[in-house]
């Protein structure tokens, strides 16, 4: 799996998004039970934040957690959901590290190559690099550092709430990831496509262990 990593960031593209998307998605993931995870995928117009569609699916899973290699877990999970949409969404929002991870291949990257969609890490806790912790007003935000190279923000999306750790997969810069996330919230900590895929995640394995 290191290998595998190590091949794809040679593949990753930090450039700007050069025309605004018209359609965004968000995954997330839920467990009713150890090796059984439900996949959902949410897709919304921007910047009118509407819902189009959703989508799930159950999935088998036959990895084990491990730190920093989350893509290889629940990428399966993923790829299935993200194969029934019918809309086709131009960025992609994941519960996760993007370039922030100690290869630079998180699950949003990883994922962001797989389907070739720029894609935006947004992960609820530090996992790799240096920063200060931002002003406790919506909109501050610190950058995240590996030595001299910036490769994510802590980005406070909500006043005095905890911020949120930002990178880009792939096909989009730190800035893009910055703005489109701020973007997307609506006076919630979480943007609203991984804030809705968690809450339907989550309703569902209820209704799966009901």
């Amino acid at each position: 799996m290191i290998e595998i990593q190590k091949s794809l960031v040679k593949e990753i593209k930090l450039d700007p998004i050069t025309r605004v998307p018209a359609k965004i998605a968000g995954f997330d993931l839920s467990y009713p039970s150890k090796n059984t995870a439900i996949a959902v995928c949410v897709v919304m117009t921007y910047p009118g934040l509407e819902l189009c569609e959703m989508k799930w699916t159950t999935a088998e899973i036959d990895t084990p957690y491990i730190p920093t290699f989350l893509a290889f877990r629940e990428g399966p999970a993923i790829e299935k959901v993200y194969s029934m949409i019918g809309e086709v969404p131009d960025l992609l929002f994941f519960d996760g590290q993007g370039i922030a991870h100690p290869r630079g291949l998180g699950i949003a990257a990883y994922m962001s190559l797989k389907f070739q969609k720029p894609s935006i890490g947004v992960a609820k806790s530090h996992l790799f690099g240096q920063y200060k912790v931002p002003s406790s007003n919506k909109g501050a935000f610190e950058y995240i550092y590996d030595h001299d190279n910036v490769i994510g923000a802590v980005l406070r999306t909500k006043s005095n709430v905890k911020p949120l750790f930002v990178s880009p997969g792939s096909f989009v810069s730190v800035q893009d990831s910055i703005d489109y996330t701020l973007k997307t919230c609506k006076g919630y900590r979480l943007p609203e496509p991984t804030r809705l895929a968690d809450m339907y995640s989550k309703r569902l394995r209820k209704e799966v262990n009901t």
